[in-house]
């Protein structure tokens, strides 16, 4: 999804409010540039707010919890993931890779779901194009990975209520000429790389004349491609931006007139098998347990903790 400690900038998107899903609450980018208004939480991730009843675990067809729930996720996508070396209280082990631990804001979120499911949370490390089939097959029991439910993927795959929303938009080289364009327009000819399988390269055909590049694996590759000089833009999750800009000197954003850059505005969530619906009921509830305050909190904390 997806969806930082963005400095308040003029966005690419108009925000269109939130979803209306009055049982989930949606830590949007607004709701993140305004934190310092925020209360303070004390958010207690085994067993935030009230323990889930047993029709919680039950429907989760977990009675004990010795259970585990495997998490699908990259591990690679900070701060919503990221692998580590290290157990700490904000980790959860990698089932897949000897020694490893994933961290990060789905890490967190998944550690609320599966106490709400009374089941312990393993991470699953696959790359991001294959955790629906790894749904699909079994692998995994539900992907906590920054995914938007897209219309595409809700033809596979049933999600939960959103747990995040942001906003994208796009980074140049240092000097560009294209650093100062104001609309979509000015990108007209531009090469431009997004990362495979996900929105950050389908939006990237919304911009007039572009040049689309063939899509790379991970966001890291995607950057690196731009700092390279092999791509002349890169598209982004706006509320990561600070976090990208102090990691990867040399590329700049950039800042379109209100309006005039992308549309779209995306959601994250639990992405669970079809037909699993009691499951997904029981998703609901534990994210709708979450308040806003706890949410940020959360967030705050991945983007600090994320790896430079």
């Amino acid at each position: 999804m997806t969806e930082s400690s963005a400095p308040a900038v003029q966005q690419s998107t108009a925000n269109g409010g939130l979803p209306k899903r009055p049982a989930a609450r949606v830590l949007t980018r607004r709701g993140f540039l305004s934190a310092g208004a925020l209360a303070a939480a004390t958010v207690a991730l085994a067993g935030c707010g009230a323990a889930p009843d047993g029709a919680q675990a039950e429907a989760a067809e977990g009675g004990s919890g010795s259970q585990t729930l495997r998490v699908g996720m990259e591990a690679a996508y900070a701060p919503y993931n990221w692998q580590v070396t290290e157990a700490s209280d904000t980790t959860i082990p990698i089932e897949n890779v000897s020694g490893a631990y994933a961290d990060g804001y789905d890490v967190q979120v998944a550690k609320h779901v599966a106490a709400a499911l009374d089941r312990e949370p393993v991470a699953v490390k696959l790359s991001f194009d294959g955790l629906i089939d790894a749904l699909a097959s079994g692998q995994i029991d539900v992907i906590i990975a920054g995914m938007a439910p897209t219309e595409e993927r809700r033809q596979s795959i049933d999600f939960s209520d959103p747990y995040f929303e942001g906003t994208y938009g796009l980074f140049v080289r240092e000097g560009s000429p294209y650093e100062d364009a104001k609309t979509l327009v000015d990108l007209s000819g531009a090469s431009v790389v997004g990362q495979k399988g996900t929105k950050l390269d389908d939006i990237i055909d919304e911009i007039p004349g572009v040049v689309h590049m063939t899509p790379l694996p991970s966001v890291p590759n995607v950057l690196a491609a731009l700092q390279q000089g092999a791509a002349d833009a890169a598209t982004y999750n706006m509320e990561n931006e600070a976090a990208y800009l102090r990691s990867n000197p040399g590329i700049v954003p950039v800042r379109f007139d209100e309006g005039e850059g992308f549309p779209d505005v995306v959601t994250t969530g639990v992405g669970v098998a079809k037909g699993n619906d009691d499951m997904l009921a029981a998703i609901n509830g534990a994210l709708a347990d979450l308040s806003d305050a706890e949410r940020q909190e959360l967030w705050d904390g991945a983007v600090e903790r994320q790896p430079e």
